[in-house]
């Protein structure tokens, strides 16, 4: 069975978005569809911006943060982004993340578990989409929109949504279907 990464995207302090990984982790593992379920937070990863003296595409990383990411990134069959809106698009943290890498992403599926005040986080997912795209991964059309002022109570704390865990289930079969799909393209590309 594949290994899925469920990257944290927000780096801020203060941030939702671990309780919302850490959510999204829970219901993967109880999908069963793979093998390996790892939470990947960025903030915990601590890249800086992009230092690299080579292209991507050239796989020749001179710092040990990137042979990190790298190998992580690498291991990985599959990913789930959760990842916040700003102003209408994805966090800097994320597209940092991606650009640190190429061969990495190629040819292997990506789920959005997004999430913002009024959007839901859908314009981040919108927009990330085509960056993805370059680096031939397969965006899932289902997602899991999270709506933050209906899904935190008083203390911040993500209120159970039976809706939320149909979502998640109906993007990891996807996710799943994809990564196994794709599973030969990786083997050759």
């Amino acid at each position: 069975m594949p290994r899925l990464n469920v990257i944290v995207a927000s780096t801020r302090p203060g941030r939702v978005g671990r309780r919302i990984g850490d959510w999204f982790v829970t219901a993967a593992v109880r999908h069963g569809a793979f093998d390996d379920v790892r939470l990947v937070d960025l903030a915990e990863i601590g890249l800086p911006f992009h230092d690299e003296p080579h292209h991507p595409s050239e796989g020749r990383y001179v710092h040990s943060h990137t042979r990190g990411w790298s190998s992580l990134t690498a291991a990985a069959d599959a990913f789930v982004f959760v990842m916040p809106e700003y102003n209408y698009g994805f966090n800097a943290p994320l597209k940092n993340a991606i650009d640190f890498l190429y061969h990495e992403w190629r040819y292997k599926p990506v789920g959005f578990v997004s999430y913002g005040m009024t959007s839901g986080g859908l314009r981040a997912v919108q927009m990330i989409k085509q960056v993805v795209t370059t680096l031939n991964m397969m965006p899932v059309n289902d997602s899991v929109p999270i709506f933050l002022r209906r899904a935190l109570d008083e203390d911040g704390r993500l209120v159970p949504d039976p809706d939320r865990e149909a979502a998640a289930e109906l993007m990891l079969d996807e996710v799943a279907r994809l990564a196994a799909a794709l599973a030969p393209v990786r083997v050759t590309a």
